[in-house]
């Protein structure tokens, strides 16, 4: 996307957002997430280019509800390894734009990512649909607690009060989402947003782009940040083919 185009498409943007404090939502996807160095699974060195793991399995099915039931280690070899790959990454420019903003808006964040970079961004509001792997829990008792990375931990990791299997408070595959963090989207939903925002996902989940659909219907504005085209591309008012960080901030100066 030239300069040119960037600039005439922030400016139909901006001039939506003129006359004071405004509710947005932004729902984001591994795109954001990938300008920290966070790949997708698929993508972290190779690891999971074959077919099938090292276990003769999917990634998929080895990061599943059934498998983690049956066989925690297996589940656990994969998320820790994934977690290797990737600690010590920050959180983003775009992160850190999206935090800013609530000093100017109400802001809530929809994101289907487990990182808890907008959280340690400074994000206030954030419904981290699949959950944070940095939180873990007990799958039998309360215990909770919260790790900064897998490092220090014993795998498969059991619970210290009573000796269970402990797992990250993520959605694995073949898992339900949360009731508790779906309730909260429909609540924020049904308060209405002046524009939402579409960065670096997919959008292939009806939760995910369905808030994007509805809004535009209802003449809400609504901008997509993706360089590659997805199903809500023709949907939304606005569309960045462009990185986070860089459509984010085209926005974002103009608001200055």
């Amino acid at each position: 996307m030239d300069e040119k185009l960037l600039r005439d498409l922030s400016r139909r943007v901006t001039e939506r957002l003129t006359g004071g404090r405004k509710r947005l939502l932004f729902i984001t996807g591994a795109g954001l997430s990938a300008e920290s160095g966070l790949p997708t699974y698929r993508g972290i060195g190779g690891l999971y280019d074959a077919e099938h793991t090292e276990h003769g399995v999917p990634i998929e099915e080895a990061l599943s509800g059934p498998m983690f039931r049956t066989n925690p280690a297996i589940t656990w070899h994969h998320i820790a390894r994934i977690e290797a790959s990737v600690r010590g990454a920050q959180p983003s420019a775009a992160h850190a734009l999206i935090a800013q903003l609530e000093r100017q808006h109400e802001v809530v964040v929809l994101t289907q990512n487990v990182d808890g970079f907008h959280r340690a961004a400074g994000s206030s509001r954030v419904i981290d649909i699949h959950g944070d792997c940095h939180d873990l829990l007990c799958t039998r008792c309360d215990y909770r607690r919260t790790v900064r990375d897998y490092a220090d931990l014993t795998l498969p990791p059991q619970c210290p009060d009573c000796g269970a299997s402990v797992r990250p408070d993520v959605v694995l595959f073949e898992e339900a989402l949360p009731e508790a963090k779906l309730d909260q989207l429909t609540l924020e939903l049904r308060r209405g947003f002046d524009a939402e925002f579409s960065i670096g996902t997919s959008s292939l989940f009806a939760y995910i782009a369905g808030p994007i659909i509805q809004a535009a219907r209802a003449g809400v504005l609504t901008v997509e940040i993706n360089p590659e085209h997805t199903p809500i591309s023709d949907v939304v008012d606005v569309k960045f083919a462009c990185g986070a960080a860089r459509g984010l901030a085209a926005i974002f100066d103009r608001t200055h």
